[in-house]
């Protein structure tokens, strides 16, 4: 593998292959071994395109309608990692338990384009998040879903809002994922 002796100054997306239904296992495993070696600065993103697909599930108890959300992984037995490509990072990624290998021809592997990038939805670090301090918005899952709140922060870097709740006579805070809210248009 020397086609990688100097490590790429610049990180790429890349696709490792793996077998079928591994994708969480490599991804959760990858993530292990970054944090015990340390390798932050070399692999720094690990991806599983999914899609969530909302599902009639029926009605409650109080007859009003349930739907539940299905997540549909968008390249079955792809995983997407960021990273400065080297003979080192290509043997971590390659080496871990359900890892078959890298995309691209032979055993060289080939980055995605940035329109491929784009195209996948994978974040290019200039994805704006559509709420600004002060939006109204609501929960849309879990244990909260449906309470209206208040805008306080955003985090672009880490796709996440803090959001202010009345809940309990007072004002809590909430952090949630960035689609895991809905903005509320006048």
């Amino acid at each position: 593998m020397s086609d990688f002796d100097e490590i790429s100054s610049e990180p790429r997306w890349y696709v490792a292959h793996t077998y079928s239904g591994y994708e969480n296992k490599v991804k959760a495993n990858l993530e292990k071994i970054i944090e015990n070696r340390g390798l932050q600065d070399v692999i720094m993103d690990i991806r599983i395109p999914v899609e969530v697909i909302k599902e009639d599930a029926g009605v409650d108890e109080n007859g009003n309608p349930v739907e539940k959300e299905i997540e549909n992984k968008i390249f079955p037995s792809y995983v997407l990692v960021k990273m400065k490509m080297s003979d080192a990072t290509w043997h971590v990624v390659r080496n871990i338990r359900g890892v078959t290998g890298f995309v691209g021809p032979g055993s060289k592997p080939v980055p995605l384009s940035d329109e491929e990038v784009a195209a996948i939805g994978v974040d290019t670090g200039e994805i704006k998040l559509d709420y600004e301090v002060g939006d109204s918005v609501t929960v849309k899952s879990g244990p909260l879903k449906g309470y209206i709140g208040t805008v306080e922060e955003i985090s672009e870097d880490r796709k996440k809002i803090k959001v202010l709740l009345s809940m309990f006579g007072r004002e809590t805070p909430l952090e949630l994922d960035s689609d895991s809210a809905e903005k509320l248009y006048k």
